[in-house]
């Protein structure tokens, strides 16, 4: 995660951003402080970057790059704004003894990027172009699942779905965490998210592939709940999606309401500012 430190609405490359609306700086370091303690009160570690001057977007961490396995495949932001973020995150993997693999294609990491169980799905259309998906295949050696956004409101595919993990409390007792269940090889898993958000044939994959999908509704997606992050049982989501909300808990699952208002009018939220490190 990386502190808003710079954080401002400065230019407008998603239909949320808009120059003339100001930014609240106190109100959303506050928020975002709220939300690094709602997952270390929860047993997750959080690691942080340093922000860098003149890149108000640096704190939408999960742009920066897909982790899986112990791998990294860094982004190449479609932006010319954001993409010196890259060479910023990048040097933080590489420092902590990763190896980094630059993506070739345009690609905006866990934004189009999802692990679900044994696949991974991938959002294109506005932002990260197929092509990455090739490259992300081979690099993980794991099958990627496009999938076509057609909705400019929900312009990467962290803002139309996300991975809920199996069932929740499945494994309790096993001595694992939740974090560590969900997303490494499972091969069972869940998701949510807005149908509309997708193309035909994307809806009609998502619906065989997921036939228990959690479906949210417009209201839900507008108000970023499915710009969530579930550990498999705890799933942190905008307070201001309450019918998602209402259906996570009858399905089992325990919503921890952090309100990132202030994030939403750069287009981001939860998920947006939370990059997994698997």
């Amino acid at each position: 995660m990386c502190e808003p430190r710079y954080f401002e609405v400065r230019y407008a490359i998603n239909p949320w951003m808009d120059t003339g609306t100001p930014v609240d700086l106190p109100l959303a370091r506050d928020q975002w402080r709220t939300l690094v303690e709602a997952y270390r009160s929860r047993g997750h570690t959080v690691e942080t970057i340093a922000p860098v001057a003149g890149l108000p977007d640096m704190v939408f961490a999960a742009n920066a790059a897909l982790t899986m396995d112990g791998k990294v495949f860094g982004s190449s932001f479609h932006a010319a704004e954001r993409r010196p973020e890259s060479a910023a995150y990048a040097r933080w993997f590489k420092e902590a003894g990763y190896d980094v693999h630059p993506s070739r294609s345009v690609c905006e990491g866990e934004g189009d990027l999802v692990p679900a169980g044994r696949y991974v799905l991938a959002g294109t259309g506005f932002r990260t172009h197929s092509a990455a998906h090739r490259e992300v295949q081979e690099f993980f050696g794991r099958p990627v699942i496009g999938l076509d956004l057609v909705d400019p409101r929900f312009y990467h595919l962290d803002t139309a779905l996300f991975f809920l993990g199996g069932e929740p409390g499945a494994d309790e007792g096993t001595g694992e965490s939740a974090g560590r269940r969900t997303g490494e090889g499972s091969d069972e898993g869940n998701v949510a998210y807005y149908p509309a958000a997708f193309s035909p044939g994307s809806r009609e994959a998502l619906r065989r592939l997921y036939p228990d999908a959690v479906i949210a509704t417009e209201e839900d997606a507008l108000a970023f709940g499915l710009n969530s992050v579930s550990d498999g049982r705890h799933v942190f989501v905008a307070p201001q999606a309450h019918g998602l909300i209402d259906e996570l808990s009858r399905r089992g699952h325990v919503p921890v309401p952090v309100d990132l208002s202030e994030f939403r009018k750069a287009g981001g939220g939860i998920k947006c500012c939370t990059l997994e490190i698997r």
